[in-house]
């Protein structure tokens, strides 16, 4: 599934801005998503896969990348050596999302993991709804 489903960071940023001041909160946006094996076996883990290669990924395979709404994350199914992949990652659209929710709880803003995965649209996005500082 999703990286960061939005409601489940919607519950949880509900519950953090009651227990600390929201302006003291850095929201966590990845920067990465998941390759997943398909049938899903228990304990069995997804790969890693920045943004710009999950794109470059559908395109090789001519992949439609469809749109979950509930999760506000775009996905993708293909076939490689006859195995069934689904991958979860971020575009504009996800990014867009997520970032609203800096406002919505007046959040002092986000942190990025693993930036050392560049994805320019997602720069983009940001600069195009705040006003970026390198702490």
């Amino acid at each position: 599934m999703s990286v960061q489903p939005i409601e489940e960071v919607r519950k949880v940023l509900s519950y953090a801005v009651t227990e600390i001041p929201s302006g003291k909160i850095l929201m966590g946006m990845p920067n990465y998503g998941y390759d997943w094996t398909l049938p899903y076996t228990r304990g069995e883990a997804a790969s890693s896969i920045g943004f710009t290669a999950a794109t470059e990924l559908a395109t090789r395979y001519n992949s439609e990348i469809l749109y979950d709404e509930k999760t506000q994350t775009p996905y993708f199914y293909y076939t490689e050596n006859g195995v069934r992949h689904v991958v979860w990652f971020d575009d504009p659209r996800s990014i867009e999302a997520k970032l609203g929710l800096v406002e919505e709880f007046d959040l002092a803003g986000v942190s990025y993991w693993t930036v050392n995965r560049c994805y320019t649209p997602n720069w983009l996005v940001v600069q195009s709804m705040f006003e970026p500082v390198k702490l």
